[in-house]
């Protein structure tokens, strides 16, 4: 999650291709959702924040499912990879849902 969120600063143009059209504010949504993912990433590992810190995963990769299906749509745009592995990132993403889901499960400790 960390080095993905850290990816939208260092390769932004990559992530601004991935934008849906209809969305606005292209630039701020990447950078915003590279600072969630970093965030949600980091407290992840801190015991008391794993549980909010999922539900959070778990939104963040439901908003960003519209992107991976305009990756695919838009395949050309992204000449480094295939047609079929940008079809494979789809069902990807509810492998990622159901990751995060089982940290919604985690106990804390006080």
């Amino acid at each position: 999650m960390v080095f993905g969120g850290i990816m939208h600063f260092v390769n932004t143009e990559f992530y601004l291709k991935a934008m849906p059209s209809f969305l606005p504010f292209h630039e701020l949504i990447v950078y915003a959702s590279g600072v969630a993912e970093i965030m949600l990433g980091i407290l992840l590992v801190i015991s008391k924040t794993t549980r909010k810190a999922a539900v959070g995963i778990i939104v963040l990769f439901i908003a960003i499912f519209p992107a991976n299906i305009n990756m695919y749509l838009n395949h050309a745009d992204f000449p480094d990879m295939s047609e079929t592995a940008l079809l494979i990132r789809l069902p990807i993403q509810l492998f990622l849902i159901a990751w995060a889901y089982v940290y919604t499960k985690k106990t804390t400790h006080s």
